[in-house]
């Protein structure tokens, strides 16, 4: 055992907040593809019954990725640091890719390679905001203490939700603000477009604040920190043993992990056809149904729909540590986004809509704090914590690749009607809400 151990210090509040602060520009970028790639590739052409597909992507991405800069992060050592190299290049990467995916269909290409250039730009974004993205739970993971780590976390999850805010309601701004929100057929409108530009310039800006802020412990200082035989850069582990060793925490909320990301799949993928046939009266059953003005206006209010919920987020957030059971909260809280879910097909004005996806918040606010918590909690003092959140972005990555694979076929038996994919959601999450019991959190 390591003789020179010492206690992680508590960091000031602004610490805390320097540590996640970039989050908020990635999630702007995160938000700008959540609530805008359905809408981007039903402009360009796709079917309804292929949209799922492009979904694939995002997880895939993060599947390969975010294991590989955990493991890889875990060992390295700059004089900039051990998580924040990762974070930067991806950040960088992600910038570039922002200003060309948006412009898929303005660049005179044929239907088909402006589909091929549009799903390379998205992997190349979704490689770079995974490799933005998992730097931020590896910080926190390594540079807070258990005291400290609901208040840090809850932290990130406000900035999660500012940004998501901030994503969202860009077209809709930019729309209100004179900026064009239509365009021709396979062309995505400028207010999309300029969303992107800017949510670019943003991102670039708060990871750099950061870089500046930051500074990391090198690896002989993070064992000290954390009870570990020797630094992690000497010690040699393979995933299989990683797996192995992980408490059984790790699997089984992994497993409400898949339910509840499966359903927000699901959310992702078909909110836009769902309101715009719902709210805007648009026959998604037509192949010219994605270049009416009123689906680019159905689009726009996705985004406030969904800036809806990560407001709802925020303020689910401040009532979640009220409930003494963690668990309890964790399920009332999916409970909850399954209702919000399963109304969503039933809202027929645009104002009203509103409501459920403030329930539907209430569940995302638990998944972005809840999991990380149960499961840092349990892996504190085994190490390797940047290899093992990489491993556990697998329970996010691996549901919503097989939501999305199976998407088209579960939109097609439930009568092609893409709103009723939010009903299906709805019942995904009612199954995550009841397989939370079977967490011990008390495992170590």
């Amino acid at each position: 055992m390591n003789k020179e151990l010492k206690k992680k210090p508590d960091l000031s509040f602004w610490k805390l907040w320097n540590l996640s602060f970039g989050f908020f520009g990635v999630q702007i970028a995160y938000a700008l593809q959540s609530a805008n790639i359905s809408r981007i590739f039903a402009t360009l052409g796709a079917d309804p019954h292929s949209l799922s597909y492009f979904w694939i992507l995002p997880p895939l991405m993060g599947i390969l990725v975010q294991p590989i800069v955990g493991t890889l992060s875990d060992k390295t050592w700059t004089r900039f640091g051990r998580r924040i190299p990762y974070l930067f290049v991806g950040a960088s990467m992600a910038v570039l890719v922002m200003c060309l995916l948006p412009n898929a269909g303005s660049l005179g290409m044929a239907v088909s390679t402006a589909m091929i250039f549009g799903l390379t730009a998205l992997m190349f974004l979704d490689t770079s905001i995974n490799m933005a993205m998992q730097p931020f739970k590896m910080l926190v993971g390594d540079m807070v203490n258990e005291k400290q780590k609901a208040l840090a976390y809850s932290i990130q999850s406000f900035l999660c939700n500012a940004g998501s805010v901030v994503g969202f309601v860009f077209p809709f701004f930019f729309t209100y603000i004179g900026i064009s929100n239509i365009a021709a057929a396979g062309i995505v409108p400028d207010s999309v477009i300029w969303s992107f530009y800017v949510g670019a310039a943003i991102l670039i800006l708060c990871v750099v604040y950061t870089s500046l802020k930051v500074k990391e412990w090198n690896p002989a200082e993070y064992a000290r920190y954390n009870s570990l035989e020797k630094p992690l850069d000497e010690e040699k582990t393979s995933v299989l043993q990683l797996l192995k060793k992980a408490p059984r925490t790790f699997w089984t909320v992994g497993l409400v992990q898949f339910f509840c990301w499966a359903a927000f799949m699901y959310m992702w993928t078909y909110t836009t056809g769902s309101v715009a046939d719902t709210c805007w009266g648009v026959n998604m059953q037509l192949t010219t149904a994605t270049s009416t003005p009123e689906y680019q206006e159905a689009g726009n209010w996705v985004g406030i729909l969904f800036a809806v919920q990560a407001i709802g987020s925020v303020v689910w957030a401040v009532v979640l540590p009220q409930i003494r059971s963690r668990k309890m909260a964790y399920s009332l809280s999916l409970l909850l986004g399954a209702v919000g879910f399963a109304w969503v097909p039933f809202v027929h004005d645009p104002y009203v809509m509103f409501l459920p996806f403030i329930l539907i918040g209430c569940a995302w606010a638990a998944m972005l704090a809840m999991p990380f918590t149960f499961v840092t909690n349990a892996l504190e003092g085994k190490g390797h914590m940047g290899a093992y959140l990489g491993l556990f972005n697998g329970t996010i990555c691996v549901p919503q690749i097989i939501a999305a694979a199976g998407g088209g076929v579960v939109l097609q038996l439930l009568g092609s009607v893409q709103s009723h994919m939010m009903m299906a959601a709805g019942v995904l999450l009612l199954v995550g809400a009841v397989c939370v019991l079977i967490i011990n959190e008390q495992e170590k």
